[in-house]
């Protein structure tokens, strides 16, 4: 199936995380009765907090992992997990930032920890330090499925480095899912411009599921997006309300841009190359 309905849910994710869990099944049930056939949710969609390191969960096996696979068999969709804190046997106090991935009968196809801590020091004085608290992850993720294409992965502040979704779409990603927690400065400034800069530039889909609401430290922009590979905002949410966007998808778009641009082909590899370290 090269055209099929996705879906993004914008959450208002709190510390009570079985109300979490309660409201995003509601809303993966509503996007499945209209027919998407995958369903992003955003980053931290099932606990935000400050007992990051307690509530840290397996992935896949946890609370939240299996509650959701549940969700993805009972209605035959694939869902992005958004993100949750997977406990660190390495670090028990600094738990991953990890999405994850879920087919159609509810089999765990993947994960991605999140690169990229949000770690910065403005010449304001206001400092923010995730990696206090939050172990960067190692490794770059796409997964090909059956139904809807070859999926890539990043979170939130991934999204300011071009370098890791080219990557991605040399490996063959056709549709760039990004979960996020952008705040309403930020995002306002920031995100529309990015998520469209890293379709255009990788002529993909992008999914961009974000937080809304109040939050402890800050205020969530929403504004959830889906884009096409040329840049078209197919899809947006509001700034100040939680729900689900829709978009159709059309793997086909992905290999005509690609065709009619030829970006990917013509890079200067004998100039400059990206490569895994």
């Amino acid at each position: 199936m090269t055209t099929f309905l996705v879906a993004a849910i914008q959450m208002d994710t709190t510390s009570n995380q079985d109300q979490n869990l309660s409201v995003a099944a509601d809303f993966i049930g509503e996007a499945a009765k209209k027919g998407a056939k995958l369903i992003a949710l955003p980053e931290t969609m099932a606990y935000l907090g400050r007992d990051y390191a307690a509530l840290s969960e397996a992935v896949p096996g946890g609370k939240t992992a299996t509650y959701l696979s549940a969700l993805a068999r009972k209605y035959g969709v694939y869902i992005e997990g958004g993100s949750l804190y997977e406990r660190n046997e390495n670090d028990p106090v600094r738990p991953y930032n990890t999405t994850f991935l879920l087919g159609p009968d509810g089999a765990f196809l993947g994960k991605y920890s999140k690169l990229h801590p949000f770690d910065v020091v403005l010449d304001s004085g206001v400092t923010s330090r995730e990696s206090s608290h939050v172990a960067p992850g190692h490794e770059i993720v796409t997964v090909k499925t059956a139904g809807v294409g070859t999926l890539g992965f990043g979170i939130c502040y991934d999204l300011r480095f071009g370098e890791l979704f080219r990557l991605m779409a040399l490996r063959g990603a056709q549709i760039l899912v990004l979960p996020a927690n952008f705040t309403e400065a930020t995002g306002r400034a920031h995100w529309e411009v990015l998520v469209r800069a890293r379709a255009i530039e990788n002529e993909c889909y992008v999914i961009a599921p974000n937080q809304v609401g109040k939050k402890p430290r800050f205020t969530a922009y929403g504004h959830s997006l889906i884009v096409d590979p040329r840049g078209k905002v197919l899809a947006e949410a509001d700034g100040t309300e939680t729900g689900v966007i829709y978009a159709p998808i059309d793997l086909d778009l992905v290999s005509k841009v690609r065709k009619e641009t030829f970006t990917l082909q013509n890079r200067r590899e004998d100039i400059y190359s990206l490569c895994l370290k």
